[in-house]
C-alpha cells in the first residue's frame, strides 16, 4: 500500500530498535512514512537493542561526520560459553571456567585507551567484495586483520539476574568497536570463553536512549504531521561553530570556490538566506562548501 504525501522537513529520528529486528527493517520503515530517502547512522545487529538516529533526506548525508562519536552500551557476557558468532545467536559451545566478579573488574582497566580489536567474522566487514558473514555462512576460511579502537571506560554492573553465568557491563567506547570482539577478549585475559548475550545502546554522539521513540510508534504508521515533531533538525546535532560570512563571500562559497577567512581550521556549519544550508572546512586560512545539503 503507497503512503499519501512526504515529509517536507529533513533531519534526523532517534529510533529505540527492538532486539530481534535488523536494522534496515527500521529505516525502510521510515522511507515508507516519510515518502524520502533514510539512512541509519551505525547499525545494530539483530540481536542488539536501544538508539539507532537515522537520518532522513538530505541529512543521510552526514554518515561520515557520524563515524568516530562516542557510544555508550550496555552489555551481557555469559562466560563459560563460545559460539561462532560471539554471541547467543550462533551455534553454542560450552567450555571454559566462570570468574567472580572481581576478577572482572581487575581486568577491565587493561582494555581502556586504544587497543587492537579483530572484528568477529559474522560481521559486515569486507573481505574481497563479500561481506564477513557471506563467507562465514558459506564455511568459507578467512582471517580479518586487526584493528585500531577506542575504549574511554567499563563499569561491571553486575550479575545478571535471569541469565547463568552473565554479567552486565557498561561500556564507553568510539566508534567502530564491535563488543562482541571485546567480550572475546576480556574472556580470554581471564582464560576462558564468553559470548555477548545481549546488547543495548544507550547512546550514540548526542543521541540517547531517554530521547529515542519507540519502533512500536512508528509500526503505528503516525500521519506526517505527527512524526515532524519526533523530527531533530540536522544542525542541532552537529556540535560545529557557525562560519560567519557577508553576502558576497557566502555567494563565492555557494558557487564551489575557495575564500580567505580569519577562522581556525576545521569544520563549520553553513547557512544561506537563514537556512542550514551545510558544511564548511576551513584549511590554511580558506573556506570551502565541504558537504551541501540543498
Amino acid at each position: 500500500m503507497k503512503r499519501e504525501g512526504k515529509i517536507t522537513k529533513f533531519g534526523f529520528f532517534n529510533v529505540d530498535k527492538p532486539s530481534g529486528i535488523v536494522s534496515s527493517a527500521v529505516v525502510n520503515k521510515l522511507k515508507w512514512l516519510t515518502g524520502v530517502p533514510c539512512g541509519h547512522m551505525g547499525t545494530l545487529d539483530p540481536l542488539a537493542s536501544g538508539v539507532l538516529p537515522v537520518g532522513v533526506g538530505n541529512a543521510a548525508r552526514l554518515f561520515d561526520y557520524f563515524l568516530d562519536k562516542k557510544k555508550e552500551y550496555v552489555a551481557e557476557f555469559t562466560f563459560g560459553m563460545d559460539s561462532d558468532t560471539l554471541d547467543c545467536t550462533g551455534t553454542l559451545i560450552e567450555g571454559g571456567r566462570i570468574p567472580d566478579e572481581q576478577e572482572i573488574k581487575q581486568v577491565l582497566p587493561t582494555f581502556f585507551g586504544d587497543i587492537m580489536q579483530v572484528p568477529p567474522k559474522y560481521s559486515a566487514k569486507n573481505v574481497n567484495g563479500k561481506r564477513g558473514y557471506e563467507l562465514a555462512r558459506a564455511g568459507v576460511e578467512f582471517e580479518l586483520a586487526a584493528k585500531k579502537v577506542h575504549i574511554y571506560g567499563m563499569d561491571l554492573l553486575g550479575k545478571s539476574e535471569d541469565k547463568e553465568n552473565t554479567y552486565r557491563v557498561k561500556i564507553v567506547c568510539g566508534g567502530g568497536t564491535y563488543i562482541r570482539s571485546l567480550g572475546r577478549d576480556i574472556a580470554a585475559a581471564l582464560g576462558t570463553k564468553a559470548v555477548m548475550s545481549s546488547l543495548l545502546r544507550t547512546q550514540s554522539g548526542v543521541f540517547t536512549l531517554e530521547k529515542a521513540i519507540p519502533f512500536s510508534l512508528l509500526e503505528k504508521d503516525p500521519p506526517i504531521e505527527e512524526l515532524e515533531r519526533y523530527l531533530i533538525p540536522t544542525e542541532s546535532v552537529l556540535p560545529f561553530d557557525v562560519l560567519s560570512l557577508d553576502n558576497k563571500q557566502a555567494e563565492r562559497l555557494y558557487n564551489g570556490q575557495r575564500i580567505a577567512v580569519e577562522e581556525v581550521d576545521g569544520l563549520y556549519k553553513i547557512y544561506k538566506d537563514g537556512s542550514f544550508y551545510g558544511i564548511g572546512e576551513v584549511l590554511n586560512g580558506l573556506a570551502k562548501a565541504k558537504t551541501k545539503l540543498c
